[in-house]
Formats: C-alpha cells, structure tokens, sequence
C-alpha cells in the first residue's frame, strides 16, 4: 500500500489549488482516504476524508465550501480542490487511507500515510 501526495505549492490568499494523491496496492473502493495537514507548531488534523464505495464524504468546517474532495478509481487517485485559500491554511496536507466502514477524519484510525506536500499560501 502507498500513497503519494502532490501538488502544494505557494499562492497567494484566494487562490486556488489541487492536490493529488495517487495510491497503489489497493483498490479505492475498498479503503477510505483522508486528507490530514499540519500547520508548524500545531498537531495534524483532519481536512476530508471520502468512502468512494459509498459515495461519501466529510469536511472539518473551517474547509467546508471552500474544498472539495473527490476520487477517480480509474486513475486511483483522490483529488482535494482548494478554493479560496487563506494563510490559516499553510500546511504540510498529508493524505492517508484507512480499511474501516466508514470514513473518519480521525487521525488514529489511519494505517497507511503518504509523504506529504507543502502548501504555503502567503502574499
């Protein structure tokens, strides 16, 4: 199982940006991803998370109508689309996957992690 996150980059507040993460050694439909960042000086915390099997997702509210998560199980990869960005959102975005029934965005219950990819949103 591996994960590989990419995409970050700098821009400047309000812009946006995707991030990819390509997984391999397993199907998207049988594990559910999440999307984790860390801002310096603080803990990770859960951004999305998405069950591609069932078709659900789930967002922490300091994102929610601002990101969009979503999956392509013929690329195997799950995309976070960032609107609006803001400097509170300067992080290294991790992305994860995890075999439970449901997707959570609690950072414990995720087994496999990818490297992760810087975003720095600064003017």
């Amino acid at each position: 199982v591996q994960l590989q996150a990419s995409g970050g980059g700098l821009v400047q507040p309000g812009a946006s940006l995707t991030l990819s993460c390509a997984v391999s050694g397993f199907n998207l439909d049988d594990y559910n991803i999440g999307w984790f960042r860390q801002a310096p000086g603080k803990e990770r915390e859960g951004v999305s998370c998405i069950n591609s099997h069932l078709g659900t997702t789930n967002y922490a509210d300091s994102v929610k109508g601002r990101f969009t998560i979503s999956s392509d199980n013929a690329k195997n990869t799950v995309y976070l689309q960032m609107t609006n960005l803001k400097p509170g959102d300067t992080a290294i975005y991790y992305c994860a996957a995890d075999k439970g029934r449901i997707a959570t965005m609690i950072t414990t219950f995720y087994e496999y992690w990818g490297q992760g990819t810087l975003v720095t949103v600064s003017s």
